[in-house]
């Protein structure tokens, strides 16, 4: 792969787009474009990173003996609930593309490179025989990054679950994936726990368990034919049943890594949650109440139990016999499960009451809110080409300042922040690299995460979402997140987008 730079950025232009809607940018001076806002004022031991994933990334779905994942099996039996209908057989060529790759986000100065392993290149059965191609590529790719002076910051599931296990007995719908996502991790520690010092055992279970088993827009594919056009599933118990079941495979992970690898290899272990922030639509003490619902659900949901070894008391009441209960043993195990909180931010959203509903129950219909992003006519933020996406940089600050006053102020990583534009083919590359909401995207969300920072907030690190274009999942490639363009006609060329220049020189100062 070669790689191009884009035209110089105009810093008027830049301001221009980041203050032309004061309701996104509220409390983002001016003065933080200048050169005086720079990793300089965060602490000396904070990291900044890039982020990406194997499905999304990697492509090379069927070389060196990688196994089929549920993605594989979902993007070709249903190209129609893909926006494009493509799969990640592509990707962005990461696999064959990631020593020029890795060299040129060291070059941007970051600190750290956050990526996944998939779980069937290195089973490609879910378990049993083990593909040594695959443990190789990781080798090399983990020697790559810190070859760069770079940490490997390490997820061990970002939903590429293996489509042979899926077909065995249901995949997270039974009890039976603990034990083999615990010898799949146990794998990992041992060869690659020598070099890598931060783990993941899974990314956003809360994406994985509600898109793939409520509404069926995800892998694989699961919902009631109330919710949506889906061959099988129960939207009112599988995200449940499934969310459990991620829960305690983390748990067995991360008790073995505890037990058997932290002493000797030093590292440390975590999960990653995505959430919204949520904020009452009106003053009314049921919308006060409707967001507090809807933060437990998204969040509390999984950040609950590795606290304090339960759900929170809403999803209890709410969800009822339809919620698993742990064991003492699993809660206890839960409480000592993470070293850090990965946090995925990217946007805010209104909730308002709503009424029970004793029919056609869901995820969404369980948390009684209404959840929507404008109020009085106005959108809660900057409008971006993903409709769910606002552009709400101080929602990042609540949420820190909640995670700490409620989840005991753990240590947190942002493990995703970030926002896309379309693609469009259309338009010259360097007029595509102009991506002046990203920087302002990462100005704001910067500036507030420094804030919180400031009020006692233990966040360790930031991980911009993401190092380049791929596939993001349901969208296909019709979105474009990343920080490096990716020419998708043109052998797959880098391109680096405005916003690289600006984290440049945030970074290097």
């Amino acid at each position: 792969m070669r790689t191009k730079t884009c035209l110089l950025w105009v810093v008027s232009l830049a301001i221009a787009t980041i203050f032309g809607n004061g309701t996104a940018t509220e409390s983002v001076k001016a003065s933080h474009y200048a050169s005086t806002f720079n990793r300089t004022l965060f602490p000396s031991t904070f990291i900044f990173g890039l982020g990406s994933s194997a499905y999304q990334a990697e492509g090379a779905t069927n070389v060196d003996g990688r196994g089929p994942c549920i993605w594989d099996t979902f993007t070709q039996q249903h190209p129609e609930k893909i926006w494009d209908h493509s799969t990640g057989d592509v990707g962005a060529n990461f696999y064959h593309g990631y020593k020029s790759d890795i060299k040129l986000v060291t070059e941007i100065g970051i600190d750290s490179f956050r990526f996944s392993i998939s779980w069937s290149r290195i089973f490609p059965k879910g378990k049993g025989t083990v593909n040594h191609l695959g443990v190789k590529f990781y080798n090399n790719l983990i020697n790559e990054i810190i070859s760069n002076g770079l940490i490997p910051f390490v997820t061990l599931f970002h939903w590429d679950f293996p489509q042979a296990l899926e077909d065995e007995y249901g995949g997270f719908r039974s009890h039976k994936v603990v034990e083999d996502f615990g010898r799949y991790a146990d794998f990992c520690f041992k060869s690659f726990g020598d070099r890598v010092k931060h783990w993941v055992t899974l990314n956003e279970p809360l994406s994985y368990s509600v898109n793939g088993y409520n509404g069926g827009s995800f892998a694989p594919g699961r919902c009631s034919k109330y919710v949506g056009n889906c061959s099988a599933g129960d939207s009112a118990t599988e995200p449940y049943i499934v969310g459990h079941n991620l829960l305690l495979a983390h748990e067995s992970a991360a008790t073995l890594y505890k037990t058997k690898y932290q002493a000797h290899q030093k590292g440390q272990i975590g999960i990653t949650l995505p959430t919204h922030y949520f904020l009452p639509k009106s003053n009314s003490a049921a919308d006060e109440r409707a967001a507090s619902r809807a933060l437990d659900f998204f969040f509390g949901w999984y950040a609950h139990p590795v606290t304090y070894g339960d759900y929170p008391e809403s999803m209890k009441s709410l969800v009822g016999a339809r919620l698993a209960k742990f064991t003492k043993a699993e809660s206890e195990g839960l409480r000592k499960s993470i070293d850090f909180l990965g946090v995925n931010y990217y946007t805010t959203y209104y909730a308002e009451n709503a009424a029970p509903v004793s029919t056609n129950r869901t995820f969404y219909k369980d948390i009684l809110a209404t959840l929507t992003t404008e109020k009085n006519g106005e959108a809660i933020g900057t409008p971006t080409d993903l409709d769910w996406l606002f552009v709400y940089p101080k929602g990042i600050h609540y949420l820190m300042v909640y995670i700490r006053d409620k989840y005991k102020n753990p240590n947190i990583y942002i493990t995703e922040n970030g926002v896309a534009k379309a693609r469009d083919d259309s338009i010259p590359v360097d007029e595509a690299c102009k991506d002046g909401i990203r920087i302002s995207y990462l100005i704001g969300h910067l500036h507030f995460l420094l804030q919180s920072i400031k009020e006692g907030v233990n966040v360790k690190g930031y991980y911009a979402w993401s190092f380049s274009d791929s596939f993001e999942w349901d969208a296909g490639y019709t979105v474009r997140f990343g920080q490096i363009y990716v020419d998708y006609k043109n052998n797959m060329k880098r391109y680096l987008k405005f916003s690289c220049f600006w984290l440049k020189k945030f970074l290097l100062n």
